[in-house]
């Protein structure tokens, strides 16, 4: 099974061009155009077949479908220093590349009158940044300073109704992600492996978790869940020196729940809670002051970014104007996963905005070609370092900020 994942990944790696995004932390805030103009919820609300990378068990109330899309995702990153006595101290922009596209696809089908069967292929995390004017130059830096992390899941899934109105699902997950980072040299002396910290150009890993889902129709009222486990990963052998347990980056569990009601024949409310365990996964979780315990960078209780937990909560609207016109909205608050003691190597990293606007509309032709269309947009929030240099880089704090636009558009039908 573990091999044949693999491939499934590594052929929709080479077909898909990954970009890199965040929003709930640096997980996407939603998966499939229509979940994404109304905030992200859908673990309740089945409306395309890419409902299945958030709730397997949607696979039963979807039908025989297709749906493919892409998004153009816009962040502004920046960092800000200041009080260094090691000559740090400026306003810095991260945004020496992008914007970025993200394709995804989706494919559900009934087995039988009970089992649906279905396959998704979409990003579910990643982050960019590059500073053509290197933050840590103060400190001997050379050239820009950044990271740039892509990952890509495929999600094959099987879903069952195992009574009236009851459904199961589970889907096996791969994933393929890439690494690469760049100017961070000075950081290079405090690794237990220095050749294999920055610059060592673009890494490969692959993964393997899975995702369990539950779906239930009570009248008007949709109730759902859903748990996925760690992906475990395969190390980044060229950033070795850079991540916890020499190159370690799995992806971390993550677990929600959500309802869904029809309040009216026109209008669906529907709204999701969700939990991200950041800091079980060392590389995200162990806090800079690690090093100063005498734990060197890549080593296995090595130092990280310090990310802790967070809650993410969702609730979107959509409304049928008449059967050819549907339109979405919804608001999305997540908490900020970087402490303000962290913002330091959170300079590259800086996955802080909090809230999310979205707008949507699905326009269905009379052969039943649905087309959708949303934009998200995260207003810039700043997360003030405290404490955030450590005496031995010179003192001073670093402040980290990040703005997010997304516009996206996909195409889907019903076989």
């Amino acid at each position: 099974m573990r091999t044949m994942v693999f491939r499934a990944v590594l052929v929709a790696g080479a077909l898909v061009p990954a970009g890199a995004r965040a929003t709930d932390g640096y997980f996407v805030n939603g998966v499939g155009a229509k979940a994404k103009g109304q905030a992200g919820a859908a673990i309740a609300d089945p409306q395309d077949a890419l409902t299945i990378a958030t709730n397997p068990a949607a696979a039963t109330a979807l039908g025989h479908r297709i749906d493919v899309g892409a998004e153009i995702f816009i962040p502004d990153r920046s960092a800000r220093i200041t009080g260094s006595g090691a000559g740090l101290n400026g306003s810095y922009s991260g945004n020496g590349v992008g914007p970025f596209v993200m394709p995804e696809f989706g494919y559900v089908r009934p087995w039988s009158e009970t089992l649906s069967l279905g396959i998704a292929v979409y990003g579910n995390g990643g982050m960019n940044t590059v500073y053509k004017r290197n933050p840590f130059g103060g400190f001997g830096a050379r050239g820009s300073a950044g990271v740039d992390l892509k990952q890509m899941f495929v999600a094959p899934t099987l879903a069952a109704k195992i009574a009236p109105g009851q459904s199961i699902g589970i889907s096996p997950i791969g994933v393929l992600q890439s690494f690469k980072g760049q100017g961070l040299q000075p950081f290079a002396s405090a690794s237990e492996d220095p050749r294999h910290f920055t610059n060592r150009g673009t890494d490969w890993a692959t993964g393997v978790g899975v995702r369990v889902g539950y779906l239930g129709h009570f009248g008007p009222l949709n109730l759902g869940a859903f748990y996925q486990s760690e992906v475990a990963a395969d190390r980044f052998e060229k950033y070795a020196g850079l991540f916890a347990e020499q190159g370690g980056f799995d992806a971390p569990a993550s677990w929600g729940f959500g309802a869904a009601v029809k309040a009216s024949d026109a209008l669906t409310i529907a709204a999701d809670f969700k939990r991200i365990a950041y800091s079980s996964i060392r590389t995200i979780g162990t806090p800079l002051s690690a090093l100063f315990a005498g734990k060197p960078f890549g080593a296995g209780d090595g130092p990280g970014f310090g990310w802790r937990d967070v809650s993410v909560y969702k609730v979107g609207l959509r409304y049928a104007v008449n059967p050819n016109l549907t339109l979405r909205t919804g608001y999305g608050y997540s908490q900020n996963p970087v402490r303000s003691s962290e913002t330091l190597l959170n300079i590259v990293a800086p996955a802080v905005v909090t809230h999310h606007i979205t707008a949507g509309a699905t326009w269905t032709s009379q052969s039943g070609i649905e087309v959708t269309g949303y934009i998200l947009h995260a207003p810039k929030n700043t997360v003030k370092g405290r404490a955030s240099i450590p005496a031995n880089f010179g003192g001073g704090e670093a402040d980290i900020s990040l703005a997010e636009t997304a516009i996206g558009l996909s195409v889907g039908w019903k076989i």
